[in-house]
């Protein structure tokens, strides 16, 4: 079926209603989900904006791909990388504080139907962020659009406003073992 989306008949914005997700847990693909969120809209036409806290800005697989997109999906990423013990508190907020300006802005704005922000819920567990404060965007955002926080620890206050809550859970990890994060499965 060789069908582009924009043959489609595709409800307007005026029609949808947006969704408040959350993907949490200690378990992997909370990113991982997320981006194939993020491709299933970008299928409808979608434009997608995904903001990274504390993810670093070193190259990973997502990354690289979406600079190669012809699609309307923008990824940034703040923070210092796979370091889930700060070596310096302030310059680690510093760079939350930044990453949550561009995403406020961007909620704002109300260009893009799918917004994603990944690692958000640890941010907030660690109090980096307060929940009135992200709550109070999210509630005055466009109605119909989508907001995904992931990452572990998601607060309570972020559970109950959600629409949709997902956990993943570790049953197995090769860290476990000692074998680390590899290009391709971990970033």
């Amino acid at each position: 079926m060789n069908i582009s989306p924009q043959e489609y008949s595709l409800s307007p914005r005026s029609s949808r209603k947006g969704l408040v997700l959350v993907y949490t847990g200690n378990g992997k693909g909370k990113t991982t989900a997320a981006l194939g969120l993020a491709f299933r809209a970008l299928g409808w036409n979608w434009s997608v904006f995904m903001v990274q806290f504390l993810k670093g800005k070193w190259n990973t697989g997502e990354r690289i791909l979406a600079t190669h997109f012809p699609f309307p999906f923008e990824i940034h990423s703040f923070g210092e990388g796979f370091t889930w013990e700060t070596r310096d508190f302030e310059r680690e907020r510093a760079g939350v504080l930044e990453a949550w300006t561009l995403a406020e802005q961007v909620i704002r704005n109300g260009d893009h139907d799918l917004v994603i922000l990944d690692e958000i819920n640890y941010v907030l567990s660690r109090n980096y962020l307060e929940w009135n404060t992200v709550g109070n965007v999210l509630h005055n955002r466009p109605t119909w659009m989508h907001v995904l926080l992931t990452g572990q620890d998601a607060p309570k206050a972020v559970i109950e406003y959600a629409d949709l809550v997902t956990e993943m859970r570790s049953i197995k990890h090769p860290f476990d073992t000692g074998i680390k994060g590899q290009h391709g499965i971990e970033f």
